[in-house]
This record gives structure tokens, sequence and C-alpha cells, in this order.
């Protein structure tokens, strides 16, 4: 898509960052997970203060997916001790790819993915990685044509439910 923009959220996104995020989230993974456990995660992960707390970190950073005034996804990513998990200086995870269904196969997913790699070039990291849901194919099909290798994998708590991510690394 010719007129997506992609521009660094700052605080005053946080509202829009949170629509996005739940709203998504809920449309990728709520039919196989229970509904409590969907609300759980939401009232969490997605709470204001949550996402406050987030774009607060001097090791994270957020970027809108913009069509004209719409947002319409979202990109976190971290290093150093922001990483969910890994923490090496010379990566730089990927938490957060994040695109509305109604624009999945419209190359959204690939800008934001591409903004990263911007990213990590820019702060001169030698390789990018991720977790992605065992149970989500969609995803793991778009980072292996993206050239990551699976290198381990992750317990993800949804809820009250232990899930296994693929954890997923490409060189720079």
């Amino acid at each position: 898509m010719e007129n997506i923009k992609i521009s660094k959220a700052s605080i005053e996104a946080v509202e829009t960052l949170q629509e996005i995020g739940r709203a998504t989230f809920f449309e990728t993974f709520a039919t196989s997970n229970t509904g409590a456990d969907m609300k759980k995660y939401l009232d969490e992960h997605f709470s204001r203060e949550q996402l406050i707390t987030e774009l607060n970190h001097p090791d994270s950073r957020f970027y809108i997916a913009w069509e004209d005034q719409s947002p319409i996804g979202y990109l976190k990513v971290n290093t150093a001790q922001a990483q969910t998990e890994l923490q090496d200086e010379n990566s730089l995870e990927i938490e957060r790819i994040y695109v509305l269904s109604a624009y999945h196969g419209k190359k959204v997913g690939q800008q934001l993915y591409e903004k990263a790699l911007e990213v990590a070039g820019l702060l001169k990291k030698s390789s990018v990685w991720l977790g992605v849901w065992e149970e989500n194919p969609r995803a793991i099909k778009f980072y292996t044509k993206n050239g990551f290798v699976p290198f381990g994998q992750h317990i993800f708590k949804m809820g009250d439910d232990e899930q296994t991510d693929i954890m997923m690394r490409r060189e720079l």
C-alpha cells in the first residue's frame, strides 16, 4: 500500500496503541483461547497504565502504521533491559507487529518489519529476534520468508494458559 506512513509513537498515542493492540490481539487469538484467558490478558497487557510504562521505557520504541489519518497497526521493538527474554546487547527484539485484520495481505506487516530492520541498523545491532506462537502458522511463514530461523522455545502466559512460543532469529 503506497499511502501507508509509519511514525514513531509518543506517550500521546497511548489510546491509539491500546485500541490497535486490543483489537488485533483479539482478532488473532480469541478463537484459540478461552474468553476468561483473553479478558485477563487484554486487561493486563493493554491497560493504559501498562502501555504508559512500556512507552516510557528508554529501551523500547513504538511505531504506528497509518493509512491517511487511520491507525492500522503498530510495531514495538526492544533493546537491552526492555527485551522480554534474551537481553543480548547486540540484538533487537521485535516484540509486536500488530496489523488490523482488514489490512492483512496488504504489506503493512512487511512495512512494519522493515521499520524494525531500519531501527536495528541505526542501533548497529547484529541480529533481530522474536517469539511467535507455535500455533500461528501465518506469522511463522511470514518470519521464515523474511529469513528468521528457530533457535529455541519459551513459555508465553495467555491468561492462565501456558503456551509455547518458537523463538526465531535473523542475523543482519
